[in-house]
């Protein structure tokens, strides 16, 4: 494409479900004059007015913030969750990463614990029970302690930082074959595994998590990679081998194995 070249027309296969209960397809919408200034949601934006002028449905989609930080967006574009880019959500890929007439098969996450609601958009509320079995830390209310109060090194921090990046999308999910959560899970028992405040519920914290993450229906991780090829925040596998660790200290520390 030339610099000259600002608007391309597309062809969309996208998927298309009105309910959970309905059969889904793959709607075939024509596309003209979309600028490649435009992100992928604005260009679904634009695609979803001309369907309202023209009294069809518009498709359905999660967004919120369209900065890359909430979560809310996603879907599998060409069969890569998030699109063709790295360490980019959704809503940060513009259309400028693809060529006049290309053909564009945008899909929702498939996995058993993400049920489809409408069109691209899933269920992830099994990310959030996860958070809700242990995904917290207990402290006693009142005034913010010193920052400097707890020492804590430079290298653990950064380690505990890089963890809590994940923004809980669920790319690693649709992109694993198994439609494992372990690096979601994973990266939320590191961040705070690694600080002296998560120390006191460690133990309970990855029982619950890791068999919560069970019984959600999330499958296992065989060591595929995929998902931290997708995560938009570059996650990190080491984190699993880390939750393994937590996880098979706390049946000890449980006294359940």
């Amino acid at each position: 494409m030339t610099t000259e070249e600002k608007n391309i027309n597309i062809t969309l296969k996208v998927w298309r479900q009105k309910s959970p209960d309905v059969k889904g397809r793959l709607e075939t919408i024509e596309a003209r004059d979309i600028s490649t200034d435009m992100s992928f949601l604005e260009m679904l934006d634009t695609i979803n007015e001309g369907l309202i002028i023209q009294s069809k449905e518009p498709i359905e989609f999660d967004n919120d913030c369209r900065e890359g930080i909430c979560g809310m967006c996603g879907a599998v574009v060409d069969g890569i969750p998030h699109g063709p880019e790295s360490a980019m959500t959704l809503c940060q890929l513009h259309m400028r990463k693809f060529k006049n007439e290309d053909i564009i098969f945008v899909e929702p996450w498939r996995a058993r614990a993400f049920p489809i609601i409408k069109d691209l958009i899933v269920d992830r509320s099994a990310l959030d029970k996860i958070i809700q079995s242990g995904g917290f830390v207990s402290i006693a209310a009142g005034g913010a302690p010193d920052a400097n109060s707890i020492p804590i090194s430079q290298d653990i921090a950064e380690k505990a930082m890089d963890a809590a990046a994940c923004i809980g999308c669920g790319a690693c999910v649709a992109a694993c074959p198994n439609a494992s959560a372990m690096l979601f899970v994973s990266a939320k028992i590191s961040q705070l595994a690694l600080l002296p405040q998560g120390k006191p519920e460690a133990a309970q914290r990855a029982w619950n998590m890791v068999n919560t993450m069970d019984d959600c229906g999330f499958g296992n991780c065989t060591n595929e990679k995929e998902c931290e090829a997708v995560c938009p925040k570059k996650i990190s596998i080491v984190n699993i081998a880390r939750m393994n660790r937590e996880f098979f200290k706390s049946g000890f520390a449980s006294q359940v194995l």
